[in-house]
């Protein structure tokens, strides 16, 4: 039987009313005195024996109730820290302030298979640097990775005041979960594809068959099409759509960047390396999905290792000697033209059939018809309360401007251009002076010129780092003005002759 004695608190009574106890030879399990209360878990305290005991405690001056209770308050709490540790699914250990453990809860135990109370963390995990440095920083560190029973896991130090720390083991798929949610989009699936046309409708009838198939995937498009977003309601609408989401643009990285951001780093493979290792978006997102945009970009030597990859799900970290396997889905995209490249022998045949196992193209906003005005509309409202103006409508003069104008840059263009025309007008009304789609040189070329929209984007292209190579005479300058990779910009300055020596 569990009893609650509370008394008025004053000097001596507490000590009194364990007397009392202790002169009946009850067997006492547990007491908790916070005054002004005392609790007592009395396993042989019978119903009889409670009403003698009552007696005699309110003879105790300043003792004011007596109750039955069904567990002490410490009992409570430790029932719900037992509850709480058992639920979460990530190992957890407690460090008092030497860092000593002081419990583990269920997971870590299961992992180590051992229960680890009193052991130097260090020790358990095998990191001797790993207890001074925690001492040294007063349990704050930041994210870091150890390997505990030849798995690999990321290590999350909580400190607790003056009682130590908190020490959280994550697998490198849970971070993958928080980075997949922090970009996560508000619409959901394929309603983030927004369109009513007949070119989007087939796309997503086509998407939605394809979506649930466990396999490889190619999308094709143009540049600013939507791709990543009809990946993203591809990996929605699949038996992935719990698990992690991560993009890497294959053109926006140098080789070595982008190897290390795929497929992680060993400890100590280069300068500067992160103390541990660092596991790259393969293994963040295992069990989910990895979007490769702009594959036609990516080197012969990543090609090849992302090839191995997709044979058997497994790889080395750089520097790395131990084989990685992960289940991963790939989805990759590209506006070039894969074919031909691999006849020109730049892209490796082997690896385009493994990608193409699926594949789904996405139309150019040029073929869309009257999406272009639904786009406009939802670009406009959506400019508006990111720039914080009353709501903009654009003017029935700008429709036939929209619909007829070509789109190159499709809907990112239209997009930028929407942004742009909503922070500059200053009525509520947008008008066709407003929009600025008339200025660029593609617009300004006769349609006789142009022999097809590929070329006009090249002559565009070509023009504009010809005229910004005169200001910015290297590689690396021009990619800092453009905003894009060092990589991206050397490729296109070698496919222009830009900057070549004669």
């Amino acid at each position: 039987m569990r009893i609650h004695v509370c008394f008025i608190d004053r000097v001596g009574i507490t000590q009194e009313v364990l007397a009392i106890l202790g002169s009946r030879n009850l067997n006492l399990d547990a007491v908790e005195m916070v005054p002004p209360n005392v609790y007592i878990d009395a396993p042989t305290l019978s119903p009889r024996m409670l009403e003698e005991l009552k007696d005699a405690l309110f003879r105790v001056r300043g003792v004011v109730a007596i109750t039955v209770v069904d567990i002490l308050p410490g009992q409570r709490r430790h029932l719900q820290l037992d509850a709480l540790l058992a639920a979460m699914t990530d190992p957890v250990l407690a460090l008092d302030s030497a860092g000593l453990v002081l419990l583990a809860n269920p997971a870590l135990v299961a992992l180590i298979g051992r229960e680890p109370a009193g052991e130097p963390v260090g020790e358990l995990l095998a990191d001797p640097d790993l207890q001074t440095t925690l001492l040294d920083n007063g349990f704050r560190l930041p994210l870091r990775e150890i390997t505990l029973d030849g798995q690999p896991l990321l290590l999350e130090a909580t400190p607790i005041t003056e009682a130590g720390a908190l020490l959280t083991l994550y697998p490198p798929s849970r971070i993958g979960e928080r980075l997949s949610a922090l970009h996560h989009d508000h619409a959901e699936g394929f309603d983030a594809l927004l369109g009513e046309s007949p070119a989007i409708n087939t796309l997503k009838v086509r998407a939605q068959r394809i979506a649930t198939l466990d396999a490889p995937l190619l999308i094709r498009g143009e540049t600013g099409t939507g791709k990543e977003l009809v990946a993203r309601a591809c990996h929605t609408s699949s038996a992935r759509h719990g698990e992690p989401f991560l993009a890497l643009n294959c053109a926006a990285l140098p080789e070595s960047l982008a190897e290390s951001e795929l497929f992680g780093y060993a400890p100590g493979a280069f300068t500067g390396a992160q103390r541990g290792g660092k596991p790259g978006l393969m293994e963040m997102a295992d069990k989910g999905t990895v979007f490769l945009d702009e594959i036609g970009e990516m080197s012969p030597y990543l090609q090849a290792k992302l090839l191995r990859f997709l044979n058997d799900g497994s790889f080395r970290r750089v520097g790395g000697e131990r084989e990685v396997k992960v289940n991963v889905r790939i989805i990759s995209a590209t506006h070039r033209d894969l074919e031909k490249m691999v006849a020109e022998g730049s892209f490796r045949e082997d690896l385009f059939y493994r990608l193409n196992v699926l594949n789904l193209s996405v139309p150019p906003l040029r073929e869309r018809g009257q999406d272009i005005m639904l786009l406009a509309r939802f670009f406009m409202q959506q400019a508006c309360t990111q720039i914080q103006r009353p709501l903009c409508h654009l003017a029935p003069g700008t429709h036939a401007s929209l619909l007829s104008y070509r789109w190159p840059g499709n809907v990112r263009q239209l997009q930028n251009v929407i942004f742009r025309a909503a922070a500059v007008s200053e009525g509520t009304q947008v008008g066709v002076a407003d929009l600025d789609i008339a200025g660029t040189a593609l617009a300004r070329q006769p349609n006789d010129v142009v022999d097809s929209l590929e070329q006009a984007v090249e002559d565009f292209e070509r023009d504009l780092l010809t005229r910004l190579y005169a200001k910015h005479p290297s590689t690396r300058l021009l990619a800092a003005r453009l905003h894009t990779s060092h990589t991206a910009i050397a490729h296109r300055l070698r496919k222009y002759g830009i900057g070549a020596k004669p």
